[in-house]
């Protein structure tokens, strides 16, 4: 079967369905692909690249005609008609609010997959655009911020004297959200964050972030699994939390979009309180905006200085990679639909994720699909749940649990404390500064351990490497001792030393690999 690959029609868009790279592995699987010429120019892949990568080049008409279609946007009335009876087309389509395509593809008995309706399951996260896009808008708008204020991100410390580091806050963490924060905390910024949902706070602070703990307006986890709507008390709450931070900051930015329609977290009131020259990037000016003075597509500036920037094409202003991991979802969508790998498309509507994507086929309107299971099961009909007195009993035996755990732990310390006072009573004065050299070493490593930055983790396993080297060495000239003891301990030492390198280095060897190019 061909797979054609048109040109996008968009004003201003720069994408392509499909790099050079993603069209080796679409052939791979059987298929023929078509590329239109000219296609992939704006995202900087040349004609010549996909001919090397085996495609072919092809017209408009071509490219619309094949068996799959595949394009980033949804296709317009005109190139609907433009297809093949019984093609399948393979995009965003906005199914929820484009009924009109839907009806225009069915008519021409078209298959048609809307990318951006993928099921939010585990299995789907490879075919997942929205993420991908959202994962690219998240560090553009950090582009765009830097673009816009009038300062560094990092603090700097110089002979002429030193600057503080800008502050970001962040609402939202999402893909788009984690995404800047991690982008922020890159270039030196200091970073907040907050988010609805109380369980992100531990992937906010792995990218670099502060999480900005606000109870009171924090939704609570319904027995299905699923977020409940925020009371009328905790919205409130997230309001007063969004005023304060963004007081502070010198740049904001926002990520909530709720099926395409973004609620107001930044009112214009707001956006008076905060400081001339601050910045504020609205991620979701494309349903309409967080920011109440947010214009889709333009910067604006408002009374008192504030930047408000509302682009609605942040993915499209770093064309090349996005295009890349773009066509990379398409192909790993095609390896699920081609399961004998022989380029030949077959649709599964019993999988659930394939069913969910599906909007038309075989002549049938297929939008809003059902919905798909959670694993969160809701309790049994006709399950009690504990009583209060049940309750108060079980939090009694936790409580004298805990209390007999904590006594245990102080009379081991305390027993070790009064063997360690014995060993120093009767020891020379070289086992003391030995002892005591130890003890220091271990306080100090304890509090340096923990309070490194998950993100830093990595490079710490390869420098307690290095640390376990000298170990290692330290052990080997010990292991020829006459003492049986000093050489038994020695061989112990040598022996944890080396696991501890040998399976440090290739853990961390593994992660590094992660971010090759060629990997």
């Amino acid at each position: 079967m061909r797979i054609g690959v048109p040109a996008e029609t968009r004003a201003g868009e720069r994408l392509v369905a499909a790099s050079p790279a993603s069209v080796a592995q679409l052939i791979k699987l059987g298929y023929q692909v078509d590329v239109e010429t000219g296609a992939g120019t704006a995202a900087s892949f040349l004609d010549e690249q996909y001919q090397a990568s085996g495609a072919t080049l092809v017209d408009t008409e071509a490219a619309w005609s094949a068996d799959i279609v595949t394009c980033v946007n949804a296709p317009t009335q005109e190139q609907v008609w433009g297809l093949r009876e019984n093609t399948t087309v393979v995009s965003m389509m906005s199914p929820q609010s484009n009924p009109e395509l839907l009806a225009a593809l069915n008519e021409r008995d078209a298959t048609a997959l809307a990318l951006d309706a993928v099921p939010r399951v585990s299995r789907a996260q490879a075919i997942d655009v929205l993420s991908t896009l959202s994962n690219v808008a998240g560090y553009r708008a950090v582009i765009e911020a830097a673009e816009q204020y009038g300062g560094m991100f990092t603090g700097q410390v110089t002979a002429a004297g030193k600057t503080a580091p800008a502050t970001v806050f962040i609402i939202g963490a999402g893909v788009a959200g984690l995404a800047a924060i991690g982008a922020a905390s890159s270039l030196g910024a200091q970073v907040r964050a907050f988010d609805v949902r109380p369980e992100v706070a531990e992937q906010i602070e792995s990218m670099g972030g502060t999480f900005v703990h606000a109870p009171e307006a924090q939704q609570e986890i319904s027995a299905d699994g699923y977020a409940k709507p925020l009371t009328e008390e905790q919205q409130a709450a997230a309001m007063r939390v969004y005023a304060a931070e963004a007081a502070k900051a010198d740049v904001v930015i926002t990520t909530a979009l709720v099926r395409g329609t973004a609620p107001t977290t930044i009112t214009a009131h707001v956006v008076a309180g905060m400081r001339p020259g601050s910045v504020i990037v609205d991620l979701a000016a494309s349903g309409g905006g967080n920011c109440e003075l947010t214009v889709p597509g333009e910067t604006v500036v408002s009374d008192n200085g504030v930047t408000i920037v509302g682009y609605t094409d942040l993915t499209s202003r770093m064309p090349r990679h996005t295009s890349t991991l773009f066509g990379t979802n398409i192909v790993h969508l095609m390896e699920l639909l081609t399961p004998g790998k022989d380029g030949v498309l077959v649709l599964d509507l019993e999988d659930p994720v394939q069913r969910g994507m599906t909007v038309a086929h075989a002549g049938e309107i297929m939008w809003p699909p059902p919905p798909v299971s959670v694993s969160a099961a809701p309790a049994p009909a006709g399950a009690q749940g504990p009583t209060e007195e049940e309750l108060a009993e079980k939090a009694r035996a936790e409580a004298e649990a805990a209390a007999r755990k904590a006594r245990r732990r102080s009379w081991m310390y305390g027993a070790g404390a009064v063997a360690a006072l014995v060993l120093l009573s009767f020891a020379d004065s070289a086992t003391v500064q030995h002892l005591t050299v130890f003890a220091l070493a271990v306080i100090v490593g304890f509090y340096v351990i923990s309070n490194v930055k998950h993100s830093l983790h990595t490079p710490l396993m390869s420098q307690t490497n290095a640390i376990s080297g000298i170990i290692l060495v330290g052990a080997l000239l010990q292991i020829g001792s006459d003492d049986a003891i000093v050489s038994t301990l020695a061989f112990i030492a040598a022996a944890v030393a080396s696991i501890n390198i040998f399976g440090g280095f290739l853990v961390t060897y593994r992660m590094l690999g992660m971010f090759r190019k060629d990997a």
